[in-house]
């Protein structure tokens, strides 16, 4: 069907892969492991949240399933500053998705907020 996600659906892939791919960096242990999990699921969570957005009905159901997204993108920059704070990986090896993370957040954060005003305007005309 197809929305109005445009090349968010790849981009969120692409976050999501990139995501993976810098949790093999981490190392092995119990301080780590709560990262890898958590981390891992709000990544890769953003991908799933922007498809299951783009094959919804109702102007609603696209709202809500965007802006889950963008909270799991809010949880991803969380932890990925975390990491940095914890200095689990260095600045440079989490620069690109730190980036990634927060271009996410400034394009989703207006869809959400567009589709609403756009809902609350067909409630007043009914």
């Amino acid at each position: 069907m197809g929305r109005r996600t445009g090349d968010l659906k790849d981009r969120t892939l692409e976050f999501g892969a990139a995501a993976l791919e810098v949790m093999n960096d981490l190392p092995n242990g119990r301080r780590a492991c709560v990262f890898v999990k958590q981390r891992g699921r709000a990544a890769t969570s953003v991908g799933a949240s922007i498809w299951e957005a783009d094959a919804e009905f109702t102007d609603s159901d696209f709202a809500h399933e965007l802006s889950l997204a963008r909270k799991e993108v809010s949880e991803t920059h969380n932890w990925l500053e975390l990491i940095l704070r914890a200095q689990i990986l260095s600045p440079a090896r989490i620069e690109s998705l730190r980036g990634e993370a927060s271009e996410l957040t400034k394009v989703l954060g207006p869809i959400v907020r567009k589709t609403q005003v756009h809902i609350r305007n067909e409630k007043l005309r009914r």
